[in-house]
């Protein structure tokens, strides 16, 4: 009887999680998600839980590559000494940049809670500065930030179809990041504007050049990855050939490297137009032909951009930034 109440209790628990997971992916207010998430944390629960399925709850390392075969460190809560790196930043003074999209339906649906919850959780007691990159000026929402926090906004152009906002992203970046962006800022991130940051976003992600491991493929073959397979296509990667494949809804570095990645991009989009190719994913699969060219130097887990609509049965207790629910219906029409 003992034996049959110990397996039932904690697969009960673990049902309620898997519940609890799928009814936080249809909740729209950042505020109410973590709320949920801080349970699924709390220490006692996380304990008991760990000691009955310590492999569900908490991958163990060696589960989790932490290094390439190029010798970048893939982050992972756990694989990096905050302090050390907070000690090293208070005598090395840094601004960060994080540019962010916001068009159309977009505007309203996702960036105040975005920029809010950069605020509290994105390199927490440092200088950044966000970039808001938006095509209707007069939408802009108004939000309070903390100290050391600046809001710059800039009106880009409107494009017509939801695909070209995509790719065109990055020549908007270069432009900027050529203009003034890079003389304000130490590092760069860019992100897509439907996430939600809700742990701290530290100093561990800083890199000369960064991608962000996709929440679906990172443990998936590169055979099994969605490159673009069209030979024609300047995103082409081989079958066989490839390393992880990288998610464009977060990736930075250094101005002069992200630079380099968004002319790049850039440069192969454009080449595929004049060819009338689209690839499969648009910019994001010239952002991974890039990282398969020219290797980052720092790799984040999915910890920092995770999918809480599919965790493939796993718990990550540490998670940064997740992705809002997609509505792609509604929100990817041009008004």
């Amino acid at each position: 009887m003992n034996s049959v109440v110990g397996y039932s209790v904690p697969c009960l628990i673990l049902l309620l999680l898997f519940v609890f997971s799928h009814f936080t992916s249809q909740l729209q207010d950042f505020y109410v998600v973590p709320f949920i998430i801080s349970l699924y944390s709390h220490s006692l629960f996380v304990k008991l839980l760990s000691s009955w399925f310590p492999l569900v709850l908490y991958p163990c390392k060696s589960m989790n590559l932490t290094n390439t075969s190029w010798s970048a460190p893939i982050v992972w809560e756990g694989t990096f000494d905050e302090e050390v790196l907070e000690k090293y930043y208070a005598k090395h003074k840094i601004t960060v940049g994080l540019t962010v999209f916001a068009v159309g339906r977009y505007i309203d649906h996702y960036l105040k809670k975005f920029i809010s919850s950069a605020d509290m959780f994105f390199m927490a007691g440092h200088k950044v500065i966000i970039y808001v990159l938006i095509d209707d000026l007069s939408r802009m929402p108004w939000i309070q930030l903390s100290r050391l926090r600046t809001i710059k906004v800039f009106e880009i152009k409107r494009e017509k179809r939801w695909q070209d906002i995509s790719m065109m992203r990055m020549k908007t970046i270069s432009e900027h990041v050529v203009n003034h962006i890079q003389y304000e800022v130490d590092f760069l991130f860019c992100m897509d504007v439907d996430q939600i940051f809700i742990g701290k976003y530290g100093l561990e992600t800083l890199g000369e050049s960064v991608a962000q491991l996709h929440a679906y493929w990172y443990k998936e073959d590169p055979k099994e990855v969605p490159y673009e397979r069209n030979e024609s296509s300047e995103a082409y990667i081989p079958i066989g050939m490839g390393d992880f494949y990288y998610h464009a809804a977060v990736f930075g570095g250094t101005p002069i490297q992200v630079l380099d990645i968004a002319r790049e991009c850039l440069k192969g989009i454009m080449n595929d137009k004049k060819n009338s190719i689209e690839a499969v994913w648009h910019d994001e699969s010239h952002l991974n032909k890039y990282f398969f060219l020219h290797k980052p130097t720092k790799l984040l887990s999915p910890e920092y951009c995770w999918d809480y609509g599919r965790m493939n049965g796993l718990y990550y207790p540490n998670i940064k930034l997740y992705w809002a629910v997609k509505d792609y219906k509604n929100l990817r029409v041009i008004t």
